[in-house]
């Protein structure tokens, strides 16, 4: 399918060949018919790809601070790798569109394919032929409403809930600043909602179409007799309502509505502007700020527009999805029309030459533009690569690679190391939604890339699956991709819950291939040297790992239990796996608490774990997110034989015997992942699991839901017995 992408790096725009997005539980496939392009803030998103790469850095100071934190926890290699990568990767454009449901996925019974339907979303509902939208993000368009018109809806619910945060009300007089897109769509709302509307803008043509929006009045803002206009209209009140849908540097905006806003009347804000004002004017006569946040409620919650848990309408009576429904219904009725915005209509073809217009301003200064899409488009889920394209690689023994997964860790980390990595040949790339793979692959020399993981898993010359997907779907695929003969490395965590251990357990003793988890850090070499002063050992010896490793956001994905699994499951397997490297030994038992005492049975990230291996040996692992990570992240501690070994934030090490002190610096190896990706390479073209012992891999697994076990239970779990219980025995949490 054909798709607008962007390359933030130089801002350059083009019609590029992605592979169709798949239908998936909970949201509807969709042929588009038109898409909107919101000319403000697109017009913005192009000018900012455009810019130097100081002039960016000056945009956007969260980004560098960011950058500058990745570097003292990481390195500059890889921080450098991370950035390259987000510049270089293409982006969608686009966020409202209407079209037709072309399949249906599961769990969805009130849509049906051929429903016409109007998608939201940044990055969902974007430019391109066929979409894939989560339910909620979806409205169906009434049956007497224009599919042209509907394809306004996202700006429409925009501008709907703007006019809701106002809180008018019949007869209410409302200062509508700014008449592009949102604005002039908020002007119609406000008469359908029995208004009186007075518009003002610096461009004149904008005026006139805000009158025949329905606006009562339309004012330059320059008009010298502005404010004394607008006391006469209100007699001598003011406005109710400023209703701030502008997109400007300058504080005017907040200015003017202070000015001509009656006492204690609202001034909304619907567009970006500098929330800046005279405190004295606000204060004396109490007025009352609102922020509009995008569609109304619901928006930015991943529990809502991606999982599609609804608010009750007890307690929200208007959340985005019921917004949008009600624009379209307020369409259907004629009480608003879009199309007195006289939008210019492209064919899709067309879509570069279009943004050029508008990034220029002068050919075509439309306040609204849509691309028109042509009917016989395929969602082909296949794109193939220019032959000059393919990976280094070639020879009759390379190893063929198919990558599943194509984010951020992925393309800045795994590929890399793929690249380097001697006798690799990259195959094929996937990603459900197929940019992010048209992306990668393009850069980094695929053959091709794809949106269907059946299209990796029955290709011959894909000899090895790299999955790199959500932890969730870890397990599933890992075993997909063992029954259908390939040899697996899979990013940590090999599973979430036992049954789907048990399950890749049972494909790969079927399919006797590789099967390699992401447990980097076994391969560094500091790591290497402190196993091989321990080898051997008469005697126990105590590990301690201790991990600063930050906070993530409350409705981060990798904090959902489902999709993301507890951080000590997701996360701490790696130095579980460490733990058993360096002492040559499996977990037997876990004891774990919270600090500071059990809280919910779901946080995780601040607790201890004590760990008795097989061999007498005992592991800590301290995981806590609430220290400073710039102070070094990891910490690697070992004692035993009358010696002491430190390994520090995988830099540098020392290891003491009889008193005397050898230094040792990790270099370019860092954490391990070219050697582990090498490993991995040689493995599969051997069939040898020497690298990682798929026991061990299990045992670790393993030992993680012992901990998860015990930090409800507050007692010792022996990991033998969680494997036995059922992902449905949930475990009593203790009082």
């Amino acid at each position: 399918m054909k798709q607008v992408v962007q390359n933030y790096r130089d801002g350059s725009l083009s019609l590029e060949d992605v592979p169709a997005p798949l239908c998936r539980a909970g949201g509807v496939l969709v042929r588009t018919a038109f898409s909107l392009v919101s000319t403000g803030t697109e017009r913005m998103k192009v000018q900012q790809a455009r810019m130097s790469l100081i002039e960016k850095a000056r945009a956007r100071p969260d980004k560098v601070r960011q950058v500058i934190e990745s570097v003292k926890q990481v390195g500059v290699v890889e921080s450098m790798n991370k950035v390259r990568e987000r510049l270089e990767a293409l982006t969608p454009l686009g966020y409202s569109m209407a079209g037709r449901v072309e399949s249906v996925g599961a769990g969805i019974d009130d849509l049906n394919v051929g429903d016409l339907v109007a998608c939201a979303g940044e990055g969902i509902a974007c430019h391109a032929e066929f979409v894939f939208v989560p339910r909620k993000l979806v409205a169906r368009i009434p049956e007497a409403a224009d599919i042209k018109d509907a394809a306004f809806t996202t700006v429409g619910a925009i501008a709907m809930h703007g006019v809701r945060q106002a809180n008018v009300k019949l007869g209410d007089s409302v200062l509508v600043v700014g008449l592009g897109l949102v604005g002039l769509l908020g002007v119609q709302i406000l008469k359908a909602a029995g208004c009186r509307v007075i518009g003002i803008d610096i461009a004149e043509d904008k005026l006139e179409l805000a009158r025949q929006c329905g606006a009562d009045e339309a004012f330059h803002r320059n008009n010298p007799t502005l404010k004394d206009t607008i006391q006469q209209l209100t007699n001598g009140a003011g406005v109710d309502a400023a209703y701030i849908a502008a997109s400007t540097k300058s504080n005017d905006p907040m200015t003017l509505a202070g000015e001509v806003v009656r006492d204690r009347g609202t001034v909304a804000i619907v567009g970006m502007v500098p929330v800046e004002a005279d405190w004295r004017v606000y204060y004396d006569k109490e007025l009352r700020v609102v922020m509009s946040r995008s569609y109304g409620p619901g928006r930015y919650d991943a529990n809502y527009e991606r999982r599609g848990i609804d608010y009750p309408i007890g307690y929200v009576r208007w959340t985005e999805n019921r917004n949008m429904e009600e624009f379209l219904r307020l369409v259907e009725s004629g009480a608003v029309r879009p199309s007195l915005l006289k939008p210019t209509i492209y064919p899709f073809d067309d879509a570069p030459e279009a943004y050029r217009k508008l990034h220029e301003g002068g050919e075509d200064s439309s306040v609204a533009i849509l691309f028109e899409y042509a009917k016989e488009a395929k969602p082909t889920t296949r794109v193939d690569f220019a032959k000059s394209n393919a990976g280094k690689s070639t020879s009759s023994s390379a190893i063929g690679i198919g990558l599943i997964g194509a984010g951020n860790f992925a393309t800045a980390t795994l590929i890399p190391a793929m690249k380097r990595a001697n006798g690799a040949h990259l195959r094929a790339i996937c990603s459900a939604g197929g940019l992010s793979a048209r992306s990668a692959g393009g850069r980094h020399g695929f053959d091709y890339c794809t949106s269907n993981i059946v299209d990796v898993l029955k290709d011959d010359e894909v000899h090895a699956v790299v999955i790199a997907t959500r932890h969730d779907t870890h397990a599933k695929f890992a075993a997909q991709a063992l029954r259908a003969g390939k040899h697996v490395f899979v990013e940590k965590p090999l599973a979430l819950k036992p049954a789907e251990l048990r399950d890749v357990i049972d494909a790969q003793t079927e399919s006797g291939r590789v099967l390699m988890p992401g447990y980097n850090r076994r391969f560094s070499p500091l790591a290497i040297a402190v196993r091989d002063e321990f080898a051997g050992a008469q005697s126990p010896i105590e590990i301690v790992c201790r991990v600063s490793a930050g906070e993530i956001k409350a409705d981060s994905w990798y904090q959902d239990a489902d999709e993301g699994g507890w951080r000590i499951v997701s996360e701490g397997c790696h130095w579980v796996d460490l733990i058993q490297f360096i002492a040559g030994s499996t977990v037997e038992r876990a004891y774990a608490e919270m600090v500071g005492g059990r809280l919910d049975g779901k946080q995780n990230d601040n607790c201890i774990a004590t760990l008795r291996l097989r061999d007498g040996s005992i592991g800590t692992l301290i995981y806590v997110a609430n220290g400073d990570t710039t102070a070094g992240k990891e910490r690697v501690e070992v004692f035993g034989q009358n010696r002491t070994a430190v390994i520090d934030n995988w830099r540098n090490a020392t290891i003491t015997n009889k008193g005397k002190t050898r230094k040792l610096s990790a270099g370019a190896s860092g954490k391990g992942h070219a050697a582990e990706m090498q490993a991995f390479i040689d493995a599969a073209r051997t069939g040898s699991h020497v690298c990682l012992p798929f026991g061990d891999a299990v045992a670790c697994t393993a030992a993680t839901f012992a901990i998860a076990t015990s930090l409800l239970t507050e007692v010792p779990v022996r990991c033998d017995d969680v494997m036995r219980t059922s992902d449905d025995e949930e475990p009593e949490p203790q009082p």
